[in-house]
Formats: structure tokens, C-alpha cells, sequence
């Protein structure tokens, strides 16, 4: 001991020494061996990103081939059973909804079909069908009892649960085998339209019956068939002027388009003579 200092062995020096690199070593390799696969930076499509190193992930595959797998899987009558079949015709903006919902007030425009050529839905139609069962159902009721009010043969009044069986039956059966009829005749007639765009045309065409059904709930026959008459002849124009686009302007349509006009006039007097008497 010299001036307060205290010498260490030089073996005690090196062991320390080697003791830390050994430590920095084992750290370095043990990062290593936690890092996550990523991607290649040549990924030309843009939609590769991070994926754990455990699910199965290829880095090396090509583009597209994960994609190509899904869709041999969803081929085949085993993709009717696939929620992934019938997702592109749920995927829409309520304020697309809206806009398609507003063409049948225009029904003289006849562009509707061209506006959905691309992307037809089926949630406005789904949603508008089974709004007008439960309009008509409550409504047609309530115009019964405010008819009963007015009577002056009072019998007894009650809430006809029947309504809505009845008209569940008829407004969903009406849009899905009406389409699905017309489909099959166009086919027969050598006009190539798919089914969903004409689902999606009768089922927005259904719109214009649930505000006419609120103007039903008044005890006034005549302002009642006012009120049917406009709504049909409506909607009825509408699927009418809209057939010639969805039969590509096929000089056959002028016997589709009349069949479909008669066809909506009949669901107009059916609901009239059904729900609101």
C-alpha cells in the first residue's frame, strides 16, 4: 500500500474483464434470437406488414398467393355456407344507403341500376323489407283501431297479432321470388343480369311504401287510396324504367318492364286491401 492506493491483482483485473464479455455476449445473442420476421422491402403490392414469426407467415411468398388460397377455398357450392361470400354486399356507408333510398322519389331518372352496376347491397334492402313489415303491421293496426273509433257500430277491437306473420310472409316472399323469377325469364330470354342487382332493385323499390303507410294510419278511404295509388305508381315506375339498364337496354324489356309494373301495382292493392281496411 503506497500514497493511499490500493494495487489489484492483475488476475483479478482479466477475470472481470472476461466476465463482462461473456455477459455482453450471452445479451447480444438472446436480442437475436427475439427479433421479429419482417417482410421484404422489394414487397411490391404494399400490403405485407408486421406478422408474428408463429402463425405460419412466408415472407418469401409471392404476392397474391394467400389471397388465391382463400378463394379456392370459398369455390364451390361450399362458399354459399361462407360469411366471406356475402360480405361485398353488407360492405356500404349509411350514406350510400340514403342515396340509393332517394332514387325511388325520381323514379322518372331510370339510373338507379346503373349507380349500383358495380356494387350492389343487400343491407338497404334488408333493412328497408323489414322495416315496412313492422310499419305495416303497427300501423295497419293502429289504422284499425282509429276506424273502430269512428264506427258507430262499436264491436269489440283488438290487436291482430296476425299482422305481422302476414305481412312478413308477403313482403319477403314478394322480394325474394319476384327477383328470383324474373331472373330465371331474362336467362331464358338470353339477357345475362345477376340476381343481386335484381334484389337489390325490388328491395329499395319497397321504400317508398313506409311513409305511404303512416298516411294510411287516417280514417278517409279516399285519402287512403290516394295515398296507395301514388305510392304504387312510384315504386311501380321505378322497377319498371330501371329494367331497361338492368337488361343492358335489350330491346326486350318493354315486356319485363310492364310484367314488373303490374307485379308492384298488385303488392300496392294487396297491402291496402290486407293491412289498412
Amino acid at each position: 500500500m503506497s500514497g493511499g492506493y490500493t494495487s489489484l491483482p492483475t488476475s483479478n483485473l482479466l477475470g472481470s474483464v472476461s466476465a463482462a464479455v461473456d455477459t455482453y455476449h450471452k445479451a447480444s445473442q438472446f436480442e437475436e434470437e427475439n427479433l421479429q420476421i419482417f417482410p421484404p422491402s422489394n414487397a411490391q403490392d404494399g400490403t405485407w406488414g408486421y406478422r408474428p414469426p408463429t402463425d405460419g407467415y412466408d415472407p418469401y411468398a409471392q404476392p397474391g398467393a394467400e389471397d388465391e388460397g382463400v378463394e379456392q377455398s370459398q369455390s364451390g357450392w361450399k362458399g354459399l355456407f361462407s360469411i366471406a361470400t356475402y360480405r361485398p354486399y353488407f360492405d356500404i356507408d349509411t350514406s350510400d344507403v340514403i342515396d340509393r333510398a332517394m332514387c325511388t322519389l325520381y323514379p322518372h331518372r331510370g339510373d338507379f341500376c346503373e349507380k349500383v352496376q358495380h356494387n350492389p347491397d343487400m343491407y338497404g334492402p334488408l333493412w328497408i323489407s323489414t322495416t315496412l313489415v313492422f310499419a305495416v303491421t303497427a300501423l295497419g293496426n293502429y289504422a284499425s283501431y282509429l276506424s273502430f273509433i269512428q264506427s258507430e257500430h262499436k264491436p269489440d277491437w283488438y290487436y291482430d297479432i296476425n299482422y305481422m306473420s302476414w305481412a312478413a310472409c308477403l313482403i319477403y316472399g314478394y322480394i325474394c321470388l319476384v327477383p328470383l323469377g324474373f331472373y330465371f325469364i331474362l336467362r331464358y330470354l338470353g339477357i345475362s343480369t345477376p340476381l343481386v342487382q335484381l334484389w337489390c332493385l325490388y328491395g329499395y323499390s319497397l321504400f317508398l311504401f313506409i311513409p305511404a303507410s303512416i298516411l294510411l294510419i287516417f280514417p278517409t278511404e279516399f285519402l287512403r287510396w290516394t295515398v296507395i295509388a301514388l305510392a304504387g305508381l312510384a315504386a311501380a315506375s321505378f322497377v319498371a324504367l330501371n329494367m331497361r339498364s338492368c337488361m343492358n337496354g335489350s330491346d326486350k324489356w318493354m315486356t319485363a318492364g310492364i310484367s314488373a309494373f303490374l307485379m308492384q301495382i298488385c303488392l300496392a292493392l294487396v297491402i291496402k286491401l290486407c293491412f289498412f281496411v
